[in-house]
């Protein structure tokens, strides 16, 4: 079974910067790695049509905001591509609860009763996970296999080719990524992860969605619906 993934064709702005990213050897080799694991009878999330939700979703050109996450969800039904994001009628994952929870402290929006984020996808939210699978039942299991230039390639490649973008960082792995874009040119926010074992520790309180629309606004730039319904 292949997992077919150098296929993908991106839209234009992505694909200058991405389909280099593809014939380098090191996508080659965790191509192979996908190859090897499904021919192998694991289970990989998301499923393959999903693995770029994140840049069909969004347009380089349509960019706004960069929420970046680390590895897909690993449990059924969870992953479909988009970080901290999971379909309707999945259980809301303990991170987006907390996300929900600072969505209403900050803006007053009441959480809403699913975890599907396509709404703010489709408004140029690009909800990237910087390793864009992982094996069924076990976190970063791909983390080290190659995604990381990949999706180190699309910040970088935003941060050049774009101004006034927000960049949100939660926790240490995401602002890991600080080094790969320009702060001249956007602005980053940056706080504690939405999980429960760190939230209290800055997260909360952090503002992340009022921030993101009074920097927008302060560019004569649309600002974000936030609001889940």
């Amino acid at each position: 079974m292949e997992t077919g993934v150098t296929q993908v064709q991106f839209e234009a702005g992505w694909q200058s910067i991405l389909a280099p990213e593809m014939e380098k050897p090191y996508f080659q080799k965790l191509q192979a790695f996908l190859d090897a694991e499904a021919g192998a009878g694991k289970t990989i999330y998301p499923p393959v049509t999903d693995c770029y939700a994140a840049f069909e979703a969004a347009a380089l050109r349509d960019v706004r905001v960069v929420i970046l996450g680390q590895d897909p969800y690993h449990g059924e039904g969870q992953a479909h591509g988009l970080s901290f994001s999971v379909r309707k009628g999945v259980k809301l994952p303990p991170s987006l609860r907390n996300i929900y929870k600072e969505l209403e402290s900050d803006l007053g929006f009441a959480p809403a009763s699913h975890g599907c984020l396509t709404h703010w996808a489709e408004q140029g939210v690009l909800l990237l996970n910087t390793s864009l699978s992982v094996e069924e039942a076990k976190a970063g299991s791909h983390a080290k296999k190659g995604w990381a230039p990949f999706t180190d390639a699309a910040i970088k490649g935003l941060s050049e080719t774009r101004e006034h973008l927000v960049f949100i960082l939660w926790g240490a792995h995401a602002q890991k990524k600080l080094e790969l874009i320009d702060e001249s040119k956007h602005l980053v926010l940056m706080s504690a992860h939405p999980s429960p074992l760190s939230a209290r520790r800055g997260f909360f309180g952090s503002a992340p969605f009022s921030k993101t629309n009074a920097y927008l606004r302060e560019h004569g730039l649309k600002e974000i619906d936030w609001q889940i319904s």
